[in-house]
């Protein structure tokens, strides 16, 4: 797994290339708490990213443990297995995987 870390202000660009699994999110959430404080929106670039599992889930919608600012998630470059995953957890739990949240571009009739 590579992942290329771009900061700008308040915002962070995580790209990401290789797979999101429970090996791959330690390394992950490493990155988010090595984010500068005044950085609060993430930016999630899943582009090069062709699988995730549970650990994606965990990643994107549960807080780091780290003493840090509360982060927003946005996810960009989706491809179809980790959004099938994302919208189906959004079918079993709305309330939990809000995705109108983390997909601003995904239009509601596609969640």
């Amino acid at each position: 797994m590579n992942i290329a870390t771009t900061i700008d202000g308040t915002s962070a660009r995580l790209s990401i290339c290789g797979e999101i699994d429970f090996d791959t999110l330690p390394s992950l959430r490493a990155v988010v708490d090595t984010l500068p404080p005044q950085v609060t929106d993430l930016y999630w670039d899943l582009t090069r990213t062709p699988f995730m599992d549970v650990a994606g889930l965990h990643l994107l919608f549960t807080p780091t443990t780290s003493s840090g600012p509360e982060r927003r998630a946005t996810v960009t470059g989706l491809g179809k297995q980790p959004l099938s995953l994302l919208l189906m957890a959004a079918d079993v739990n709305p309330s939990l995987f809000d995705l109108s949240r983390l997909l601003p571009d995904v239009p509601p009739t596609a969640r």
